[in-house]
């Protein structure tokens, strides 16, 4: 089954775990795919001139793969434009814990055969997602003087992968 468009999971929702009295095993959350992000931090940590930061502009959630994809190119970029004998350090502020479920409905002929609709509704998990407020700083890079145009193109090429407004921030 493909994955489900972005726009299905951006608006943020209180995480919701089922309660169930009479059998305790049904109030977990069973079977939570690994998140694809692995590495939060990225370069050699150390004294840096000027710190540049990505911050969300509404309250959203992003996926772990939208997270992957934007670490993927932030990394490829600052690598290719980093000043010659230049070092830099990368920072990823949020974590993915926000489980995202699915009630997968069937289609097509005799569907309706086998399938519940929304009774036991609860829905599967697929993945994971990260629950980020306005104004809250998603990703950091920090470099020297030299390097700050690389850090921030790099950032800017990180905002098209992330769902909602994102603005590149120095410090």
């Amino acid at each position: 089954m493909a994955l489900r468009p972005g726009r299905c999971y951006t608006r943020p929702h209180r995480a919701y775990t089922r309660q169930s009295i009479k059998v305790p095993k049904k109030g977990y959350v069973k079977g939570v795919p690994r998140a694809k992000i692995t590495e939060y931090e990225l370069g050699k940590k150390g004294k840096y001139d000027k710190s540049v930061f990505l911050i969300s502009g509404s309250d959203i959630q992003i996926r772990h793969n939208a997270l992957e994809s934007a670490r993927v190119i932030v990394v490829q970029t600052i690598e290719k434009n980093l000043s010659r004998g230049g070092s830099y350090f990368f920072k990823i502020r949020v974590f993915p814990h926000q489980v995202i479920r699915e009630n997968p409905l069937a289609t097509g002929a005799g569907a309706d055969r086998f399938q519940q609709g929304m009774r036991m509704s609860f829905g599967k998990p697929i993945g994971t997602a990260a629950k980020v407020k306005k104004n809250q700083k998603l990703m950091e890079i920090q470099v020297n003087n030299a390097d700050v145009g690389a850090a921030k193109s790099a950032l800017n090429k990180a905002r098209y992968k992330l769902p909602g407004q994102c603005k590149v921030v120095f410090e």
